[in-house]
């Protein structure tokens, strides 16, 4: 009998449950170290950026009002603390599950799918993601970098952001040889996308044609629905930007599932 084709339809189930279990049980004994890891270099960037440059800056235009350029740069490196701490748990701690410990091959020996264990990597990725965010976020609370209320949904839209680039890590962990390979991944998709997302000057400085092509990134989206919540604002175009990331997290989803199964039949 031939074996189904590598990309067909994901098989779900809920014993992904147990896999994320395991994960967050094995986390919990380095949750101190791993949380401050994960929160040091954005408020590094916070405290240099935002409070020295800032001084130099002053404001800056965004979404029709003149903003510190504090309060703007909080706004997207929040956004960008996501995207880090989920694709390093993707790229490197799956890998590391993968491939070095072989712990997938352990729990593949119980009735569990390898559509399930890649699945509760993504969840696993995103909820590491999103306990980073929100350390990160009770900390610019305590600074007064913003009050306002819409806060609140700050952390959905960011459990949403953090599953998605996870989706996007798990597909070059399924193609890694090694960890020197997630270089590439960071230089050539994160950087860039770090850099032209809005994070630090807004995007309409960019040329016409680099708006355009900027404007359908995942952290371009996730920027475009958290900065306006920091102005105590709602977002413009909140379902096109919400779209985005769930495109990108389901058909990355699909694709690392599919390279996925494809490793594991050599």
């Amino acid at each position: 009998m031939n074996e189904p084709s590598i990309w067909s339809p994901p098989r779900l189930s809920m014993r992904w449950w147990p896999v994320f279990r395991r994960n967050l049980l094995m986390w919990r004994k380095l949750a101190v170290p791993s949380l401050l890891a994960n929160i040091g270099e954005p408020l590094m960037w916070l405290v240099a950026f935002g409070y020295g440059l800032g001084s130099l800056v002053g404001k800056v235009p965004t979404h029709g009002q003149e903003v510190p350029y504090l309060l703007f740069l909080a706004s997207g490196s929040i956004c960008m603390s996501a995207m880090n701490a989920a694709s390093f748990e993707a790229l490197y701690s799956a890998f590391s599950r993968m491939h070095v410990q072989k712990t997938w091959d352990g729990i593949l020996n119980a009735p569990v799918q390898l559509d399930d264990v890649v699945l509760a990597e993504m969840l696993w990725a995103g909820f590491k993601a999103l306990f980073s965010v929100a350390a990160i976020l009770g900390v610019m609370l305590a600074l007064g970098i913003s009050h306002s209320p819409k806060l609140a949904l700050v952390l959905p839209v960011l459990l949403l952001a953090g599953i998605t680039f996870a989706s996007m890590a798990l597909v070059f962990n399924a193609k890694a040889k090694g960890y020197d390979f997630f270089t590439y991944y960071f230089t050539v998709v994160l950087s860039p996308m770090m850099f032209l997302s809005g994070v630090f000057f807004p995007r309409e400085q960019l040329p016409a044609f680099a708006q355009a092509i900027t404007g359908w990134l995942p952290l371009s989206a996730a920027v475009d629905l958290v900065r306006p919540l920091f102005l105590d604002q709602w977002p413009e175009h909140a379902a096109r930007h919400l779209a985005v990331l769930a495109a990108y997290a389901v058909v990355s989803f699909w694709v690392a599932l599919a390279f996925t199964r494809q490793r594991f039949r050599r």
